[in-house]
């Protein structure tokens, strides 16, 4: 094993203690003051920098069968990270190293050596590994271009538009010849960055009004694409304006993300036969064959300046829970980090 510089005998760690009902409660989760433990054969230690949280946690901490494994009770939870490495027992990976992983929500990370990803901290600032170009950016960039297969000339409506992934979605679109790119966000100030910041060519603050008035005044000629983020009205609203062959990709549905019953589903789905639409919904771990070639592609706008990105930046491991609430709540423009 490499030589091991003095590392503090415990770190904190978050563990969900109950599963949540509704809205979580700070009740569901407690701060725990755990051992480190020193990386065995094939691992490494990471000390993280920065942590995310996302929306799609909110499923693994109920029971519920899903797409993901639930969190264990009573274990830390976990999530994209990335760190420094500190002590190392695996081949290929340095002590100085910076590496990508899944061991979030926590100070230190004992983490296998083979799924840790390094990253260059000279390419790109170490945050945007967990957003531009990291998961959610793959996630925008696989769900638009192979999933609703978008083509130049699409018109394209995107909700949650202000958040990670949303707001490369049009990004993307627009610098691959969108014809007309429509966003939607929960507050004035995130539709004005919408419009003069990222490049859409509308946008409207959906607790305004009906999401359905709203896109079509935005959309006269309609939308050949849908990347939907939200559900619920938004998605009906989709189907409402979708011409003849659109596409909906689903990513998420955060309106529905706390019911304790089940949504009703869009009352206008019949429509599909009529446009020949399709919806399809897809989770990016199918899609990271498409990793090389969307690191290639857009890495070069994040370095240029042409993609553009915002990050909302909690500070101290301490705040993880208030910050992950937080986009519950749609707090966050861009991406959600904790910055320990």
């Amino acid at each position: 094993m490499s030589d091991t510089p003095a590392l503090p005998a415990t770190g904190r760690e978050w563990h969900l203690l109950s599963r949540p009902v509704g809205w979580p409660e700070p009740g569901d989760f407690d701060l725990v003051e755990a051992e480190i433990r020193q990386p065995g054969t094939g691992e490494v230690l990471v000390r993280n920098k920065y942590l995310s949280v996302d929306p799609y946690m909110r499923g693994r901490m109920s029971a519920a069968k899903s797409y993901a494994a639930p969190y264990e009770l009573n274990k830390p939870m976990l999530g994209g990270a990335v760190g420094e490495v500190v002590a190392s027992n695996t081949e290929g990976v340095a002590i100085g190293d910076h590496v990508l992983h899944f061991g979030g929500w926590r100070e230190y990370a004992t983490v296998d050596g083979e799924k840790a990803v390094k990253v260059d901290p000279d390419a790109a600032p170490l945050s945007t590994y967990l957003g531009a170009l990291g998961m959610t950016g793959l996630t925008a960039y696989a769900g638009l271009l192979r999933v609703a297969s978008f083509k130049e000339g699409d018109s394209v409506f995107v909700s949650g538009a202000a958040g990670a992934v949303g707001s490369q979605v049009g990004q993307i679109a627009k610098l691959k010849g969108a014809s007309r790119v429509i966003g939607s966000a929960g507050s004035d100030e995130k539709v004005k960055l919408l419009v003069e910041e990222y490049g859409f060519d509308a946008a409207f603050n959906y607790k305004n009004g009906s999401v359905y008035e709203q896109l079509k005044e935005a959309a006269p000629d309609g939308v050949d694409v849908y990347f939907d983020n939200v559900g619920g009205d938004h998605l009906e609203a989709a189907v409402g304006r979708l011409n003849l062959n659109g596409r909906i990709a689903v990513c998420g549905m955060i309106s529905g993300y706390n019911n304790t019953e089940p949504a009703p589903g869009p009352k206008n789905l019949m429509r599909l036969i009529a446009t020949r639409g399709r919806i399809e919904g897809f989770l990016v771990g199918d899609h990271y064959d498409l990793q090389p070639q969307f690191v290639q592609e857009v890495g070069p706008w994040v370095r240029s300046g042409e993609l553009k990105y915002r990050e909302t930046v909690v500070e101290g491991v301490e705040n993880t829970l208030e910050a992950f609430l937080g986009v519950l709540r749609g707090d966050n423009t861009g991406k959600m980090i904790v910055k320990i």
